[in-house]
């Protein structure tokens, strides 16, 4: 693979002003991708609206650019882009993907033995009996929503409280596996599925996880693997409120933007093995990026000089070239992570204090454990210094004092 069809991406959420942890990962994504004379690209993850404060896209941009940690192109908001993450539901639904200029669509006999359901306007299908005949049905509307089914896409009606009170913690983190209350309702009686749909009954949307090991090679944290069924469950593409979810939209995102680069905080170790899977399926389903995310075509890229992340038992699915770097969490004095809600160590509260840009490169370089001590300097001289396997060595997560700049 050529340099510069490296890909890396910088990715913040605009809920506030970014923080010394955020810094620190964006430096790194930038050296990992600009030490190879690789691209980066700037998307804005404004997807979950509620969370999203005025005019924080410009402070993380203009942040970003006093640091030195340039991009390549326009940013890209997550917000212009619900019809692709739509579509990508469509693509994960299977057959129930139906032709937008032709409401008729062709359902097997089996389909319909396997308890699919599709909701919305009415309109005229056409099912294949058993003996190759067909005769003309009214089915639920296919036309604006896909077929759900116990084993691709379904409803979820559970609420939060539902899901607690019937699933226990996953030991040590406290993720939560989702019972698979609704897929066995689907499944059982999916008559009742579709009189809650018919209803209007609020409900999000579940991607099924086969009981499936998902490996990937982790530039920090080495080989793992994640059991889709037992680590992860069945998870929440569609929320119950119209967002799409955070795991769906970020898949359909480095796809579409070529992205080949990951690196972010190890609390999303367990993510990578279900967003392989969304891509794997994704791509199963005949899904074709949409180049114009950045600007240049998505092509398939692989490189073994920097360690490949792979599905296991991916088929013909080959996700070489896609590589991850989850770092090491960074917590405040009192062992807390750091968080935007936190004010010390923002770039804002920074910045006013008179902190310099060459201070904060330099202390989250030396975080990074690319430099003995943090000493003042600029980004682009830790380039010649770069290299994941410094960063490795330092693979527990860092604790910073309240005023990590006080003389």
């Amino acid at each position: 693979m050529s340099a510069m069809s490296v890909v890396g991406r910088f990715a913040p959420t605009p809920s506030g002003r970014m923080h010394l942890g955020n810094i620190y990962a964006m430096l790194a994504a930038w050296l990992s991708s600009r030490s190879t004379g690789g691209r980066m690209v700037l998307r804005i993850e404004d997807i979950d609206r509620p969370r999203v404060l005025p005019d924080a896209d410009r402070w993380i941009m203009d942040d970003l650019t006093w640091l030195g940690l340039d991009w390549d192109g326009e940013p890209v908001y997550q917000s212009d882009r619900l019809c692709r993450y739509d579509e990508a539901i469509r693509v994960l639904c299977g057959d129930g993907v139906v032709d937008e200029t032709d409401c008729k669509k062709s359902v097997s006999a089996a389909a319909l033995r396997d308890d699919r359901v599709d909701v919305g306007h009415r309109c005229t299908g056409i099912v294949s009996n058993e003996t190759g005949s067909a005769e003309s049905v009214h089915v639920g509307a296919v036309c604006e929503e896909p077929v759900y089914a116990p084993d691709a896409v379904y409803p979820c009606f559970c609420s939060r409280a539902d899901i607690r009170a019937a699933s226990a913690p996953q030991e040590g983190d406290g993720f939560v596996v989702y019972p698979g209350t609704c897929r066995r309702l689907l499944h059982e009686r999916p008559d009742e599925v579709r009189s809650r749909l018919q209803a209007g009954r609020q409900h999000s949307l579940r991607l099924f996880a086969p009981d499936r090991d998902i490996r990937f090679i982790d530039r920090v944290f080495g080989s793992q693997t994640f059991n889709l069924a037992h680590d992860l469950g069945d998870t929440v593409i569609k929320r119950a409120d119209g967002l799409f979810a955070y795991q769906l939209a970020v898949t359909v995102d480095d796809l579409d933007m070529g992205v080949t680069d990951v690196v972010r905080g190890r609390d999303l170790l367990r993510s990578t093995a279900l967003q392989l899977h969304i891509r794997e399926r994704l791509l199963a389903g005949g899904w074709r990026s949409d180049s114009s995310a950045d600007g240049r075509p998505a092509a398939p890229r692989s490189d073994a000089r920097h360690g490949t992340g792979h599905a296991g038992d991916a088929g013909d699915i080959d996700h070489a070239g896609l590589v991850f770097a989850h770092l090491p969490l960074i917590d405040n004095a009192a062992g807390k992570r750091l968080a935007k809600r936190q004010r010390s160590l923002d770039m804002g509260v920074l910045r006013s204090q008179g902190v310099t840009a060459r201070q904060v490169i330099g202390y989250c370089g030396w975080l990074l454990g690319l430099l003995d001590e943090p000493q003042p300097c600029e980004s682009g001289e830790l380039l010649d210094v770069f290299d994941w396997d410094k960063v490795a060595l330092r693979a527990q997560d860092r604790r910073v004092p309240d005023n990590p700049f006080a003389v």
